[in-house]
């Protein structure tokens, strides 16, 4: 393919001058192991009385505690999870192949700091090639290159006209813009394969539909530079960088803070804490349904902030086969339904493990439906797309594993986007300290990618600790 997914956002950029209990549900028994760390969930004591308390032991609570220590604070991080990392997961479950459910690629590895991180520890990392990919019809047929560029260019045209539609107008949803753009060649459109490009190239990466983003700020996240890696042997390897020493309370969900006093009191479902500074890590979607009760309240400021920004949703389908049936030499099998969404690529695991497992990807309202569904029918969902590209014997999986972000009452959903009516002020204004105390991090406070983002914001948020 000519153009990576990044490669169309950022050309029609250019041109106009302008990506649950976290459960992974395999049918092993095992639940997952997670790499030991420095955890605890005894009460903190008078003597040990920390500085600071990290609330979320996710990459950006991981990022200012291990700064804060660094600097000569005493630090403490209380997570609600029996696990740390967030929407950091690497399931161990299968013995020879470890299994992220959660984050998966450093998206623009150049000058960025979780290649900084990587490169320290020496971990391997494998390029993706999206040029590397194949393109199936509803009647299993592979489009051919020339019919594959088609569609990059209808794509991109589309959103060069989007851009200058927006110039002159009130904010509206990508999709109504769209349409505006759209309206006299309705006739010459094939909507299936158009809906095939905005969903894996827009909607995959935003976790959320057309109709929701915002037409004038859903690409406003900062750019990229190099191309994107995996970590074959796990992205939790990345947290074993930022843990050491670190004194990290897991099984402990926050329920209220409490900053009236002068020490901050933290309540838990079985203690109390308190420290002088509190960074607040949770996910969007955490503060959004309002698990965690402010004393005082937040102001109106910080509320709108949570109330305007949503929280996305983007699902993994890890499907291990006894023997591949598929083809190596693809990195990524796309896939062009009449419902658009619907199990629109699959990456290739099988072309860079030797192990023959594919992982499907669904975002947006597909992934809602899919969620109220048991294991058994989502498999067979995919299992039909597949069955239409390869043919009606091949087998079942034997092994699987499935997340369910949305219903995670540790994330409800994957990573934030800018809905009609949002401007990266929001982020801002959810970043903003109260009263040099209440320090607030995470990917929904910073304008980049989510997961060096959400680095960055840890760091962030602990230099503001350091000058408060």
């Amino acid at each position: 393919m000519p153009y990576t997914r990044r490669d169309i956002l950022k050309l029609a950029a250019l041109v106009s001058l302008s990506p649950w209990l976290p459960a992974c549900t395999p049918n092993d028994p095992n639940t997952p192991t997670i790499k030991p760390t420095t955890t605890s969930n005894s009460p903190v004591t008078s003597d040990s009385t920390p500085q600071v308390i990290v609330i979320g032991a996710g990459i950006a609570g991981l990022a200012a505690a291990a700064k804060l220590q660094a600097n000569g604070y005493r630090v403490q991080i209380i997570e609600g999870r029996d696990r740390i990392g967030g929407r950091i997961w690497t399931s161990r479950t299968w013995n020879d192949m470890p299994v992220d459910l959660g984050a998966s690629w450093i998206h623009g590895v150049t000058q960025n700091p979780l290649t900084d991180l990587a490169d320290t520890a020496r971990i391997e990392r494998t390029p993706t090639d999206y040029e590397n990919s194949l393109v199936y019809t509803m009647e299993g047929d592979e489009l051919d290159d020339a019919a594959v560029e088609q569609l990059e260019e209808q794509l991109v045209t589309l959103l060069d006209a989007v851009a200058e539609l927006v110039e002159d107008t009130d904010d509206m949803s990508l999709a109504a813009a769209m349409q505006q753009v759209l309206v006299e060649q309705a006739e010459s459109i094939d909507q299936p394969r158009l809906n095939f490009s905005i969903n894996s190239t827009i909607e995959h990466e935003y976790a959320a539909d057309v109709e929701e983003l915002s037409a004038q700020y859903w690409d406003n996240d900062g750019e990229v530079v190099g191309g994107d890696v995996i970590f074959l042997d796990g992205y939790d390897q990345i947290l074993d960088q930022l843990t050491a020493g670190l004194t990290i309370h897991t099984g402990q969900p926050v329920n209220a803070i409490n900053y009236t006093a002068e020490s901050i009191t933290i309540t838990t479902d079985t203690t109390t804490f308190e420290a002088e500074h509190v960074i607040i890590t949770v996910p969007l979607g955490v503060l959004k349904q309002g698990r965690i009760q402010f004393t005082p309240p937040l102001d109106t400021i910080k509320t709108d902030a949570i109330t305007l920004l949503r929280s996305g949703l983007l699902n993994k389908t890890w499907l291990r086969f006894a023997s591949a049936f598929w083809p190596k030499e693809p990195e990524i099998i796309n896939y062009i339904d009449e419902q658009k969404g619907r199990w629109a690529e699959f990456l290739n695991i099988y072309h860079y493990t030797d192990k023959p497992i594919l992982l499907g990807f669904n975002a947006g309202s597909y992934a809602r439906m899919l969620e109220s569904r048991s294991d058994a029918e989502i498999i067979a969902d995919g299992m039909q797309v597949l069955r239409t590209i390869y043919g009606q014997e091949i087998p079942d999986p034997e092994a699987w594993q499935i997340t369910r972000w949305g219903a995670d009452p540790y994330a409800f959903g994957s990573y934030s986007f800018l809905v009609v009516g949002a401007t990266d002020a929001l982020r801002d204004d959810l970043a903003q300290p109260i009263a040099g105390r209440l320090f607030f991090a995470g990917e929904a406070t910073e304008r980049t990618y989510p997961f060096h983002g959400a680095y960055l914001s840890g760091l962030r948020a602990a230099d503001e600790v350091m000058q408060a």
